[in-house]
């Protein structure tokens, strides 16, 4: 009797080419983050070179936000038609060849258009690298693999931020860009020779004597494979695009979801330390907070997935929203209740409490950042996986740029305070809840998930 891949792989152990397929998406992400923010590390060398300002500068900066959400949904959508695999080596290519162009910027607009076109191979990386990773892994490791893969791009951030310094004094902000580029560029290598499509996107079409190749390499026995079920199958047939109408609540929980969590983020890690140095912190105590809130950042991501796995993914995010509420309007009392930087400089209790909740909430916006990837990963069928993750990285970018372009304007806002600002992000973190109450295809619990094994049994 034919079974689907997912069922097959859930009465299996996981295999040598299962890790080897998450650690080498793992490594795509890793690279991803590491050519984004390379531009941030060494912006200061880039800006005095072109002999701009801060402000004009900041279109380079911010056109690999709008290329990442361009990319991520149209180069999801090229991985649900020509297969994760190629669009990944694809992605790979645009990235590491932008990142080499980028080192021969002469002006803030070539550099932007650099950083438009590496935004395009960010985000449709990002974007096939979690489908792919998912659609290898039995539900009872996808929504930890998941949730920890999305660390991928902090992580090469923070590597980026080690070696892009010293990089920079040895051969300059330029070769900088080219040496960084071209090292990301073996990626194309790797994911030609080391991943391959899953069983379950080729049976999706027709490919069935490479699907039974494929799942040979973690299968054991031969086992008869069937086209993947989902409960988005109808008279229309199983393959439908990511705005069809049976998407309807699932793109508009995700899209508002995601725009919201990521407005909070951004909003909190861009202009924390403008913000806490208007009520005299120092520049050091205050981006001693934002790395907190990084570290953090990275714990919640992956504690997230262990979350849902247990839980399932609705009652996770109706805590996580609960519970970020509650954090920034204790964060937005705590700021407000320091004297402006005109007055008495913080003491070392304001200081620390402030530092503290600036840490709890990037635990808890990152968490539900994760925790979409996850939700998308279960929720969106086969046929618009990836272009599904990439509407949803879309509109997280929305959220993103939104938060950049118009956080300064709330604090100005506020003049001396920031309740304007911190209003905001509280509505922000109240809409993280339409993941649970408007998604209509969630993660299911444990329980729930044995319950329905049992069902079908």
């Amino acid at each position: 009797m034919a079974v689907t891949f997912s069922e097959a792989l859930s009465r299996a152990p996981m295999r040598p080419f299962q890790w080897l397929t998450v650690a080498v998406c793992m490594l795509i992400l890793v690279c991803d983050g590491m050519d984004l923010q390379l531009l941030g590390i060494v912006a200061p060398l880039v800006i005095d070179t072109f002999g701009t300002d801060s402000t004009t500068f900041g279109w380079a900066m911010g056109a690999a936000l709008v290329g990442f959400g361009i990319g991520s949904w149209v180069g999801g959508q090229l991985g649900d038609t020509i297969g994760r695999r190629w669009t990944l080596a694809l992605a790979a290519l645009v990235f590491s060849l932008a990142t080499v162009g980028a080192g021969s910027s002469s002006g803030v607009w070539h550099m932007a258009g650099w950083r438009l076109v590496g935004g395009l191979g960010f985000g449709a990386a990002y974007a096939n690298a979690l489908a792919m990773a998912g659609e290898w892994l039995p539900d009872r490791w996808r929504a930890v693999a998941v949730s920890t893969l999305s660390v991928g791009t902090p992580i090469g951030g923070t590597i980026v931020g080690w070696i892009g310094p010293d990089l920079a004094a040895a051969h300059g902000w330029e070769g900088t860009f080219v040496r960084i580029g071209l090292a990301t560029m073996v990626l194309v290598l790797i994911i030609a020779a080391v991943l391959r499509d899953s069983p379950s996107f080729l049976l999706a079409f027709g490919k069935t004597e490479a699907a039974q190749r494929n799942a040979r390499l973690v299968l054991r026995e031969e086992v008869p494979l069937a086209p993947e079920r989902h409960e988005t199958d109808s008279a229309d047939g199983p393959s439908i695009g990511v705005l069809h109408k049976s998407n309807t609540r699932v793109n508009t929980g995700i899209g508002l979801a995601f725009a919201a969590a990521a407005m909070v983020a951004y909003s909190i890690l861009s202009w924390s330390t403008v913000m806490l140095t208007d009520r005299g912190f120092s520049l050091a105590a205050a981006g001693n907070a934002v790395a907190w809130a990084g570290i953090t950042s990275m714990i919640g991501s992956i504690l997230v997935g262990l979350a849902m796995r247990r839980f399932g993914s609705k009652p996770v995010m109706l805590a996580i929203s609960a519970v970020l509420v509650l954090l920034l309007i204790a964060l937005g009392s705590a700021v407000e209740a320091v004297s402006p930087a005109a007055a008495t400089a913080p003491g070392a209790a304001e200081q620390a409490l402030v530092t503290w909740l600036i840490a709890a909430a990037g635990g808890f916006f990152s968490a539900a950042i994760a925790g979409m990837y996850v939700m998308m990963t279960h929720a969106y069928p086969q046929s618009c996986r990836s272009a599904g993750i990439g509407f949803g990285i879309f509109m997280s970018r929305v959220g993103a740029i939104s938060a950049t372009a118009f956080g300064g304007g709330l604090l100005s806002l506020g003049g001396t305070s920031t309740v304007p600002f911190f209003a905001v992000l509280t509505v922000s973190a109240a809409l993280i809840a339409a993941a649970a109450f408007v998604v209509d295809r969630h993660v299911p619990s444990l329980a729930e998930a044995e319950r329905r094994r049992m069902a079908a049994a």
